[in-house]
């Protein structure tokens, strides 16, 4: 049988168009964007860490166009990134700051402040709410006036703001020098999105590819890690989350000025410091246990993640490239939801040529191997 090649062209291109239209529209409801991002909380925010884009409103109507696709919905959120100008550089933000809404400890039951369990799916029941069903603007308002009469309304709000800031759980194994500190590195950071990752990556290069690795790639090598790939089992030292101030320096006066700057907003993050048992050799062959950690941050309430980036981070900084999960280019190259979902998509496309040269080797073996086979 002979093969050719399938002619298409724009108007089949455009009626493929109209026909991924139809498929959205076609039971007659519109899906508002205000309804995805008030009621898709969780999709938001991972569309947000992995486009690095914070905007809840953009990444609820990429989760719209996409008809909920994250993938679809990361694609158009980082096309729409890059035609954005970079006007300003805000100051280093310090999560000593976060107004926490949520903070656990994994590692410590009783911790400065104590645990605030915050909002989370941890302490419930995975059961089917078919309540939700008929759920309407109605009961909903309801609900939330018996709830707000639940809240203490005479506290006051200065002090309710400064009872929301707590110290990291991990300064308090700093003091007593069971953790060593980090070095400040005053070099300015690598920009993965302005120039291409490079090896050996930098330190600042590592955790961007991660905060902005796909959450479920993030999640399975992390979960590799543990289960024998180059590491113990970690504790979570510390997981909060909340919304961390911005700022940016006036552009009239000099950036050492301190008190010249302007806030701009909050982004609502998840923290996370890992703790990990680690086993150092000393002086005359003696083995040492000692406690070392990971981080991870990302935007938006995006748990799993987070703990995943913590995971991965010490895992690559440990750097044995004979061990998939600690090899830097096996992980930070293959994470990325645009190139890893790019790549296999593009799959889809058209090889013609290329596979009729496959095709016509596959024959040509064949033929000699019957010819052979004749012979004999």
């Amino acid at each position: 049988m002979g093969y050719v090649a399938v002619k298409g062209g724009t108007r089949a291109i455009e009626e493929s168009l109209q026909r991924i239209q139809y498929e959205r529209l076609r039971k007659g409801k519109v899906l508002d964007v205000e309804a995805v991002e008030a009621g898709m909380r969780g999709l938001v925010d991972q569309v947000m860490s992995e486009s690095s884009l914070y905007n809840e409103q953009l990444a609820a109507l990429a989760i719209k166009q996409a008809e909920g696709n994250p993938e679809e919905a990361v694609f158009l959120l980082r096309a729409y990134r890059s035609t954005l100008p970079r006007k300003h550089y805000s100051r280093t933000v310090h999560s000593e700051e976060m107004r926490v809404e949520r903070r656990i400890s994994a590692s410590f039951k009783d911790i400065p402040g104590g645990q605030i369990l915050g909002a989370s799916t941890d302490y419930s029941h995975r059961l089917l709410d078919f309540d939700l069903i008929n759920e309407t603007e109605e009961t909903i308002a309801d609900w939330l006036q018996e709830y707000h009469k639940v809240e203490d309304t005479t506290s006051d709000e200065s002090s309710a703001e400064e009872d929301s800031r707590f110290p990291k759980v991990l300064d308090y194994l700093r003091k007593e020098g069971l953790i060593t500190d980090c070095a400040i590195n005053p070099a300015e950071p690598d920009d993965v999105t302005r120039t291409s990752l490079t090896f050996p990556a930098s330190r600042s290069e590592k955790l961007q590819i991660l905060t902005r690795g796909q959450t479920g790639a993030v999640t399975s090598l992390a979960y590799a890690v543990i289960r024998g790939y180059g590491m113990v089992h970690p504790t979570v030292g510390e997981l909060r989350v909340g919304e961390i101030p911005v700022y940016v320096d006036s552009p009239l006066v000099p950036s050492n000025e301190e008190d010249e700057s302007y806030f701009i907003g909050d982004i609502k993050v998840t923290e996370v410091e890992m703790l990990v048992p680690a086993t150092v050799e000393k002086e005359n062959g003696r083995k040492e246990l000692q406690l070392e950690f990971g981080y991870g941050l990302c935007y938006g309430q995006n748990e799993t993640k987070a703990i995943a980036m913590s995971i991965l981070d010490k895992s690559l900084e440990r750097g044995d490239k004979t061990i998939p999960t600690q090899n830097e280019e096996f992980v930070l190259f293959h994470i990325d939801s645009v190139e890893s979902t790019g790549f296999i998509s593009h799959l889809k496309m058209p090889h013609y040529i290329t596979f009729q040269s496959k095709l016509n080797d596959v024959r040509k073996t064949r033929r000699s191997t019957n010819d052979i086979s004749e012979e004999v």
